[in-house]
């Protein structure tokens, strides 16, 4: 479809757009989804998505995005003991969905990432980076 779009002379803007699952926003975010929840992913997914356009890999990574989990994490920040939801970060190669191989993604990109996720996002005090390709998993998590 993107070469389709190129030829058309769509915008890049539009052309390169990462899919979005069709149910929306909910099947990113495990257990039972609320308000907060919605807004805690939404702002570390735009990390993730930012990061990776500053990076310049956006048009070689087929998806990329945040997942919120519905566990505990135990961390620690500054010096008092935190119990947060870890960030999962998705990023996939691919060329027609069908099949996908996890991105391999350079390991500066995933500790910036990482870093501005737990800084930046309220409640969040863990990052943990999926390495599944499709298949056996599926690109989404539910």
């Amino acid at each position: 479809m993107r070469k389709v779009g190129v030829e058309v002379g769509l915008s890049d803007d539009i052309v390169w757009r990462q899919p979005f699952p069709g149910p929306g926003l909910g099947v990113r975010i495990i257990g039972e989804v609320t308000p907060d929840k919605v807004a805690t992913l939404q702002h570390a997914d735009e990390i993730v998505r930012h990061e990776i356009k500053a990076a310049g890999l956006e048009r070689e990574i087929w998806q990329a995005f945040a997942v919120l989990a519905d566990i505990r994490s135990v961390g620690v920040m500054g010096d008092e003991r935190t119990y947060g939801r870890p960030i999962i970060i998705r990023a996939v190669t691919s060329d027609d969905a069908m099949t996908a191989d996890w991105a391999r993604l350079p390991y500066d990109l995933l500790e910036k990432m990482s870093s501005r996720i737990i800084n930046e996002v309220p409640g969040i005090n863990r990052v943990v980076y999926d390495v599944t390709s499709k298949p056996p998993g599926t690109i989404e998590w539910e």
